[in-house]
């Protein structure tokens, strides 16, 4: 797509490699038996997920940190994408670690590192193979017309 509001189709990858690192990491933290932690480390990145959904993926932290220290020394991309799949992936993203985040909260800790490993899967998908399962569904739901296009 080459709409000028498009974003960098790098940008959500090179998030999605930051977030499968934090994540794996919740994850070990979690199954290793420091609930608390595990828990804490989960709801900051649920927090950046939010962050992205709610802000817009070019607001999002690492898309900043793309555009500012990244993206200057790479050559312009072949094409710019839509952010609103990238962005509904964001959402996707919170709604996982937010519902660990909150069976984890009733005492259920095995939520934590079972969510975070959900959402590494996702993030690791789009890292490193350029898959993002949020924007795949996204997708599918506006054919399915669930969500309209514009």
């Amino acid at each position: 797509m080459s709409d000028p509001a498009g974003i960098d189709p790098r940008g959500p990858r090179f998030g999605a490699s930051i977030t499968s690192v934090l994540l794996l990491a919740t994850a070990v933290v979690g199954f290793a038996g420091a609930s608390l932690a595990a828990w804490w480390m989960l709801a900051v990145i649920a927090a950046l997920f939010a962050w992205g959904a709610f802000a817009g993926i070019r607001r999002h932290p690492y898309g900043l940190l793309f555009a500012k220290l990244v993206r200057p020394r790479l050559g312009a991309p072949a094409e710019l994408e839509d952010p609103r799949p990238p962005t509904f992936a964001q959402g996707v993203g919170f709604v996982v670690t937010a519902v660990g985040l909150l069976v984890g909260a009733f005492g259920v800790a095995p939520a934590v590192p079972i969510a975070a490993s959900i959402a590494f899967v996702a993030a690791f998908l789009n890292a490193a193979f350029d898959f993002c399962l949020g924007c795949w569904l996204y997708l599918l739901l506006v054919r399915a017309r669930v969500i309209a296009r514009a």
